[in-house]
């Protein structure tokens, strides 16, 4: 055997890593698992519950609160679908959450890309301000906002929903989006004023493609908290002219559970169609959400 032989034969014989070293479970953590397990559980469960009740008739749950269905039906979900209230409450939500998105991404990256790449006097203290706004709960608002939009005439409407929504996920979306501006590369931006670009141009075409993880970070996190808003509705909407019809899912579960109260099932049956496209929403765009926070931290 010659001397190349060896060593090649040597190599070969070598103990090979494992290809997935360090993916699998770490069992010498069972606290760590227990305590996962128990969020994941108290996160989950009671979503769980109440789609599964949706599949149960009022007498089953009354007789068993935690039991499994028996029968299944679905006579609940054909109510609460075939009622034309349920779909002018969809529209109502899709209406808002759209509006309110786009206000958000819009407004966001613009006062963003001024704090990130603009120097100017009180900047920093700007930057502060809008983080400061992430204390400042709607519930302290509350008596203020409503006679300021019953001034201004916006009380009852949608606009007095998406405006204020907007300003209140204004804070969020500048910490994440400021960042992702700040940590894209002056030279570019100067490169393209070079050749000719103006201020627009390079906040059309350079910022917005490169700060594309944040801006859907921010559009997903403002749709969901929109669709799921239920104080600003119940403070602008509930009292004000807007019929029933066309109120958003959270005031029309409180009031489909308030007309259907000895119907169980069907009220969980509207719960669960309510909540439904935020949740498919969220976990289909959960990897942009994740990737755009990632980005935000490393800014």
């Amino acid at each position: 055997m010659s001397a190349t032989t060896a060593i090649v034969t040597a190599r070969t014989d070598e103990p090979r890593p494992a290809a997935h070293a360090g993916r699998g479970f770490d069992w010498g953590q069972p606290f760590v698992y227990l305590i996962a397990l128990v969020v994941v559980a108290v996160a989950i469960g009671p979503v769980l519950y109440v789609f599964i009740g949706g599949f149960r008739t009022t007498a089953d749950l009354n007789a068993n609160p935690a039991g499994w269905p028996d029968p299944w039906t679905f006579q609940n979900w054909a109510t609460v679908l075939g009622s034309p209230r349920f779909w002018g409450n969809v529209l109502a939500s899709v209406i808002l959450a759209v509006a309110t998105t786009a206000g958000v991404v819009i407004a966001g990256v613009m006062a963003a890309y001024v704090i990130a790449r603009y120097d100017f006097r009180g900047r920093q203290g700007l930057y502060t301000l809008f983080a400061a706004g992430l204390m400042f709960p709607l519930t302290v608002a509350a008596l203020p906002l409503t006679l300021m939009l019953r001034t201004l005439g916006l009380h009852g409407t949608y606009l007095g929903v998406i405006i204020p929504g907007i300003a209140f996920a204004l804070p969020t979306t500048i910490i994440i989006l400021v960042p992702f501006l700040r940590a894209i590369p002056e030279e570019l931006e100067e490169a393209a004023v070079i050749d000719g670009a103006s201020r627009l141009q390079v906040f059309w075409r350079i910022m917005l493609p490169l700060s594309k993880p944040g801006l859907v970070t921010v559009g997903i996190l403002a749709f969901v908290g929109s669709w799921n808003g239920f104080l600003l509705p119940l403070l602008v909407i509930s009292t004000g002219s807007l019929p029933q019809e066309f109120w958003p899912l959270p005031l029309g579960v409180t009031q489909f559970s308030t007309q259907y109260s000895q119907d169980t099932g069907a009220v969980l049956a509207y719960t669960s169609l309510a909540m439904i496209p935020a949740l498919v929403f969220f976990l289909a765009m959960e990897k942009q959400i994740v990737g755009g926070l990632t980005g935000a931290v490393k800014g």
